[in-house]
């Protein structure tokens, strides 16, 4: 694989990219969650499953405890279908203090909600039995760990509710999943697909990616052409694109169900080498990067399965700048705190919320690809350091 852009340099894309030969593979039983759950349903985003979660499980008018480290959007969807979050502490290395959750408890709580980081399992165990003891539902929010195990336990089936996110992992356009754990059953509504014409301009854009991906400069020419013509033809045809990865919960939206198109790339795909090629490249980056950027994690839990590797850094614009000149698209992770939590209430979590870059390790990046990525962010953090030591 290539991954070079026009000048050379690497390109890394920050999400996988959709092969072409995805089209047309063969669809195979899933073997994770939410493939495998026999109570499932299907939606545009993963919001859209939280709003019908607080809905379903008649948590509106009541209080949902929640992490104070969040992305946001998951608080504005249940905020938005009636439930009052209330914020129970993470430490450094994105540990829930289960204590903490056990002290704020109280009798309006109707729910703990728990956040599986990147791929990292957390306590669900413990939080399980501290659900159990008030009589109370967990709900796990694996939009990050899709296709993550505790160990032989898959995330998302220990809770009440598990909810997912599919785009993050694989090359999907859409496509978020509520599952139904338990005896219980509850009557779904099956969501209506979203517009066709959505679907497709997420699908070519993917294409396109990978297509840049491989192709090096000629692939980057055409993908900029193709960009161009095709941004002209959404806006003469007035097309609606729904935009994933978007920042706020748009109730306009809850009501979108998954496209047809997701399901079967999703289900054409090699879960189990996904999880190996992550793992790997995720090992990869850790072990060239230890002793210049201390890890958030000294290991990788056996079953997880790392949405990115999540560096630790001392300026994050600066050390985005400084990659994204090298062509490795980092992201800020979770910058933002939601305004009903207190920053200051809560300042180990603020403090990740400063340090905290995605590093791309999915599976699209092969050994020399994650070499190239290794020795860039080596360069980067080792400059960064040098300039702070000049200033003093």
């Amino acid at each position: 694989m290539e991954a070079l852009n026009h000048s050379g340099r690497l390109y890394v894309p920050s999400l996988p990219t959709l092969w072409p030969r995805m089209l047309m593979a063969r669809v195979r039983p899933g073997a994770h969650p939410p493939f495998a759950s026999p109570n499932v349903r299907y939606f545009y985003f993963a919001r859209n499953a939280v709003w019908l979660t607080v809905k379903m499980l008649g948590l509106d008018a009541g209080e949902v405890l929640m992490p104070a480290y969040h992305h946001g959007v998951e608080v504005e969807a249940l905020v938005d279908a009636g439930a009052t979050p209330r914020f129970y502490r993470v430490g450094k290395h994105w540990d829930v203090d289960v204590e903490d959750v056990a002290r704020r408890v109280g009798p309006k709580t109707k729910a703990l909600y728990l956040i599986h980081y990147a791929g990292f399992p957390g306590p669900v165990a413990a939080m399980r039995r501290l659900a159990d003891q008030h009589g109370i539902p967990l709900i796990e929010d694996c939009a990050l760990s899709l296709l993550s195990s505790d160990g032989a336990v898959p995330l998302g089936t220990t809770g009440d509710v598990g909810i997912f996110c599919l785009y993050k992992t694989l090359p999907v356009p859409n496509g978020g999943a509520l599952v139904v754990n338990g005896p219980r059953q509850y009557s779904l509504p099956e969501p209506p697909a979203p517009p066709l014409a959505s679907t497709f301009s997420h699908t070519a854009s993917a294409l396109l990616q990978n297509l840049e991906l491989r192709g090096g400069a000629v692939g980057r020419g055409l993908r900029r052409l193709v960009r161009a013509l095709g941004r002209g033809t959404v806006r003469a045809a007035s097309i609606e694109r729904v935009a994933t990865g978007t920042q706020h919960f748009d109730r306009r939206h809850v009501d979108l169900g998954m496209s047809p198109l997701t399901r079967r790339i999703a289900l054409a795909q090699d879960l189990d080498g996904i999880v190996e090629a992550r793992r790997r490249n995720y090992f990869f980056l850790l072990g060239r990067l230890r002793d210049v950027s201390p890890p958030l994690f000294n290991q990788l839990p056996p079953g997880a399965c790392p949405l990115f590797y999540p560096l630790v850094v001392h300026d994050k614009a600066e050390m985005m700048a400084r990659l994204h000149a090298r062509g490795i698209d980092a992201i800020d992770f979770w910058r933002r705190f939601h305004p009903a939590c207190d920053p200051a209430e809560f300042p180990e979590v603020a403090q990740l919320r400063r340090d905290i870059i995605e590093v791309p390790c999915h599976q699209d990046l092969s050994p020399e690809v994650m070499a190239d990525v290794a020795q860039a962010v080596r360069e980067a953090v080792t400059a960064d350091h040098r300039t702070r030591k000049r200033a003093g």
